[in-house]
């Protein structure tokens, strides 16, 4: 059950219904749902399979995956909301690349649901600065403030650096991402005994996840939490 209580749960539905019709981003009819509509929520991935709970990936009867028994991940579990596939990746790249940046809210919104374990504090996977200056944004930051805003818990901005700027993950095979993600962040903050819950939009190898969590353990952090909108799922 989410951390969230009922009565404002209710409020919220019912302020939605207040609100003027808007057109869903997805099939372009008027709703009162908020960025789509309900029907094409309905045709959402949404990640509802048995899954690993370190890593998300489908797993029978929701065990722990082989790769996490070899070798545990740094973070202790990943809360993901959707399938990272048609038509949910379309959203994430109307965010990320086509500046919808309605669509941090609604997509943190459904992430709040998953969170049931209180973290101490939020951070968001950060970009390098030419890659902010670049996008002009950082869509895990808008995602985390929206998340840290509705659960009145901190978030803390400027904490964690990329300190590298690395090729894109989207270039390389699953193998070389690990590599590529080495010492690629800082941490300019005390997490000493903390929870920290890491805002993400999709996880595909979760190599960038890894390696922010390593850093921010190596900064004192007791426990470490993956929040993720999307989860990319191996093929087959």
């Amino acid at each position: 059950m989410s951390i969230l209580a009922r009565p404002l749960l209710n409020i919220g539905a019912k302020l939605k219904r207040t609100l003027p019709a808007q057109p869903c981003l997805l099939c372009g009819a008027y709703s009162n749902d908020g960025a789509w509509c309900q029907a094409c929520d309905n045709t959402l991935p949404y990640l509802t399979a048995p899954h690993c709970p370190l890593c998300a990936l489908p797993t029978h009867n929701g065990d722990i995956c082989g790769h996490c028994l070899k070798r545990s991940p740094q973070f202790d579990r990943t809360l993901a909301v959707f399938v990272y596939a048609f038509p949910l990746n379309k959203l994430i790249q109307a965010l990320k690349y086509g500046e919808q940046l309605m669509l941090a809210n609604a997509l943190a919104d459904s992430l709040v649901q998953r969170v049931e374990k209180r973290p101490d504090c939020f951070v968001a996977m950060p970009l390098h600065p030419s890659r902010l200056r670049e996008r002009g944004f950082n869509q895990s930051l808008e995602l985390a403030r929206r998340i840290a805003n509705t659960l009145d818990i901190p978030l803390l901005p400027h904490a964690c650096q990329r300190v590298r700027d690395t090729p894109p993950q989207t270039s390389l095979t699953w193998r070389e991402r690990g590599k590529n993600m080495r010492k690629a962040f800082a941490c300019t903050q005390d997490f000493s005994g903390l929870h920290v819950a890491v805002v993400d939009d999709v996880m595909t190898s979760g190599a960038s996840l890894n390696e922010l969590a390593l850093t921010l353990r190596r900064a004192g952090a007791i426990e470490v939490s993956a929040l993720v909108v999307a989860r990319t799922l191996p093929h087959g």
